[in-house]
């Protein structure tokens, strides 16, 4: 069995706990979650902590989009149940952040999923990258 025991790694600084609830219509026909809905979950876990920026995180001419997903399965999640997804800040560029992710049961026992994403904040008039706003860069710096 995969565990959580492994706490997050201390150099890189917390973004966001979230918990999330599994749904019924998460499920496939084998009775667990659907390995799409992972991403689901992650993109849940990445508004929350979005929203709790202090400052403005998107404009006009920056926005974030998610250029690169990791995720390793480790176990099946089923219903009903209780998740907590962790975020943290694995590495910060000039235009882009990757963010690693846990996936675990509510108690912090069972390891679900991990991996990380790479978000590149981007102008969508011309689609090229742009900085990194300020506030997104200090939120992200611990």
């Amino acid at each position: 069995m995969n565990t959580a025991s492994d706490s997050l790694p201390a150099n890189m600084p917390l973004l966001c706990i979230a918990d999330i609830s599994v749904r019924w219509r998460d499920l496939d026909a084998f009775n667990h979650v659907n390995n799409s809905t992972y991403l689901t979950y992650l993109e849940e876990a990445r508004v929350q902590w979005l929203q709790r920026i202090p400052g403005r995180w998107a404009s006009e001419h920056a926005v974030p989009v998610m250029v690169a997903s990791e995720l390793n399965y480790r176990l099946p999640i089923e219903w009903p149940g209780q998740l907590r997804v962790e975020l943290t800040c694995a590495r910060q560029g000039n235009s882009s952040m990757t963010i690693a992710h846990r996936i675990v049961d509510a108690s912090g026992d069972k390891l679900y999923c991990d991996g990380h994403v790479v978000m590149v904040w981007m102008d969508p008039t011309t689609g090229k990258s742009v900085p990194l706003p300020q506030a997104v860069r200090d939120a992200a710096s611990g």
